[in-house]
């Protein structure tokens, strides 16, 4: 049944009309003239043949239809969409430990908060309408479902490899970062080398494993303490015995590739190739037993081989640039100190010249500059300093110059195709700075246990799928993930009641900035959601300071 409108002119007819078949034809039957009604009545009508399959009794429109203000929608909706799309529903199940899985990134996509944060999130929001939750939680219950997430990891990681299609990649790109953590009674906690300037604080390390398009496939929590080139191990298994990679090649950088690893990467138990760096020591032997020449590097990619294996050479005229004038600010911050030295000598008599000679020298060895730059003393109680030409030129000839190495052969991936792949490491850098800093926050890490750490930094993980496939989305936007997010978070459901029998949450027309993001996104709302009630609340209250 539907309402049939028809108008010629000034003249309009309106019939309620059924349509039925007869002898393989279809036929329309006029069941009612509805020309002489009103504008809201034949709405109502209209309303009520939309949800004649939902409602069972629409009753009086303007007595029985009542909108309230609903909950936050549009930001959910559209993460929800998106891990949706990218397969992570999927691989993290129905259950219900699934979808408290799925809500935990899709919390930290919107809030980067705490578990109890997540937990005042979805209290506030219509997540339990959304993920169709049957009953609610509190942040207990996600601290739990970190766990599921730490024992059900590998399993997840699978689903999520086979959904991502990787079946033809000969790429992988592997690199390692530190987090530090607040307090020190982690399970990873360990002191090691700081790669976020936090001196005195703990750490957790972990490695990431991309495929070549910098997309996540895995993600492992080491201890603190743990060498990057002992993390390599556990990342071959994962792609042979996990994946079931086959002809593939590794990529890692220069202090992660190292011999020991090389012999792993090509042994009998893998077969796999590798791409790394070679860091300067290394160079420096490969130039003195004249396997390279200084004069190969170049602004051009040069090539070496030696031995089966392939040295790509080049130096970059830029990075170049960039050390020489740093070299040159720290000579003038260190002559700037020295001269702050002399002169609190001057006017202090009774000051020693010892302590001022040993402050010098420990601004030195901070700025890394000792082994061409000498302080002398000029006169009794004055400093100056004097630089070794020779050391200073031996140390500035490898400015901006780097070596790749690989045992690709040529007629797989020329030297250009090495050299883009090797610096295809940059997306994980970028993953490691969106996951820690910039919109995910990682760090500082508050959990405790082995598996609520494995489980709060896989589910970053996920996060940081989604947010990478939304930068790329927006990209043309000319708007950030956190400030598209906050526009669609302004987008809220809007409470419909037709009686007691029938509720439902309607959605609003979208501006067009939120029109804009959805487009880009390639996602679209519903007309209306049901509305469950669902008792999320968090177990922990807000203190009361008054």
């Amino acid at each position: 049944m539907f309402v049939d409108t028809c108008k010629s002119g000034k003249y309009k007819r309106v019939l309620l009309r059924t349509s039925y078949r007869e002898n393989g034809k279809v036929k329309h039957k006029t069941v009612g003239n509805l020309t002489g009604c009103t504008e809201e009545e034949i709405e109502a009508v209209k309303l009520a043949l939309r949800h004649k399959d939902d409602l069972t009794n629409l009753g009086n429109i303007r007595e029985d239809v009542q909108a309230s203000q609903g909950r936050r929608f549009g930001d959910i909706w559209l993460v929800y969409q998106k891990a949706r799309e990218l397969g992570i529903e999927k691989a993290l199940g129905k259950s219900r430990q699934g979808k408290l899985a799925l809500w935990q990134v899709i919390a930290r996509v919107i809030d980067q908060g705490s578990r109890l944060s997540a937990v005042r999130l979805a209290a506030n929001s219509a997540t339990g309408d959304i993920l169709d939750f049957a009953k609610g939680f509190c942040e207990d219950d996600l601290y739990r479902n970190l766990e599921w997430m730490s024992d059900n990891q590998s399993n997840i990681e699978k689903k999520l490899f086979r959904r991502q299609d990787n079946s033809g990649e000969q790429y992988y790109l592997y690199d390692v970062t530190s987090c530090y953590l607040e307090g020190m009674d982690n399970h990873f906690a360990a002191f090691g080398y700081n790669r976020d300037g936090k001196k005195g604080k703990r750490q957790i390390t972990i490695g990431l494993l991309c495929d070549g398009n910098g997309i996540p496939v895995s993600v492992e929590v080491f201890q603190g303490n743990t060498s990057d080139m002992s993390t390599v191990s556990s990342q071959l298994n994962k792609l042979a015995e996990d994946f079931g990679a086959e002809n593939i090649a590794l990529v890692g950088d220069r202090g992660m590739i190292k011999a020991p690893q090389i012999d792993d990467i090509t042994s009998e138990t893998y077969r796999f190739n590798y791409i790394t760096a070679l860091d300067k020591k290394e160079i420096n032997t490969l130039l003195k037993d004249e396997t390279l020449q200084m004069e190969l590097f170049d602004e051009k990619l040069t090539e070496v081989i030696e031995g089966g294996v392939r040295y790509i050479l080049r130096r970059n005229p830029e990075r170049k640039a960039d050390i020489e004038k740093n070299r040159t600010e720290k000579i003038a911050a260190v002559n700037r100190y020295i001269e702050q030295q002399n002169q609190y000598l001057i006017e202090h008599p009774k000051a020693w010249t010892e302590v001022a000679e040993r402050r010098i020298r420990e601004k030195i060895e901070k700025l890394n500059i000792a082994d061409f730059l000498r302080i002398e003393k000029n006169g009794k109680r004055q400093f100056t300093y004097s630089i070794d030409k020779d050391t200073l030129q031996k140390t500035a000839k490898l400015d901006g110059c780097y070596v790749i190495k690989t045992d690709i052969e040529r007629a797989d991936a020329d030297k250009d195709e090495i050299h883009n792949r090797y610096k295809d490491l940059a997306k994980v850098e970028w993953a490691f700075r969106t996951s820690k800093k910039e919109v995910l926050e990682m760090q500082p890490v508050h959990v405790r246990t082995e598996k609520s750490t494995r489980g709060h930094v896989f589910v970053i993980m996920m996060a940081y799928m989604i947010t990478q496939a939304l930068r790329q989305e927006w990209q043309n936007l000319d708007i950030t993930v956190p400030e598209g997010l906050d526009a669609l978070s302004s987008l809220c459901t809007v409470g419909v009641s037709i009686t007691e029998a029938a509720k439902c949450n309607k959605l609003p027309q979208p501006n067009e900035m939120t029109r804009k993001l959805l487009d880009a996104a390639n996602v679209t709302l519903p007309e209306a959601i049901p509305r469950k009630n669902i008792k999320i609340d968090t177990r922990h209250k807000l203190r009361n300071n008054s």
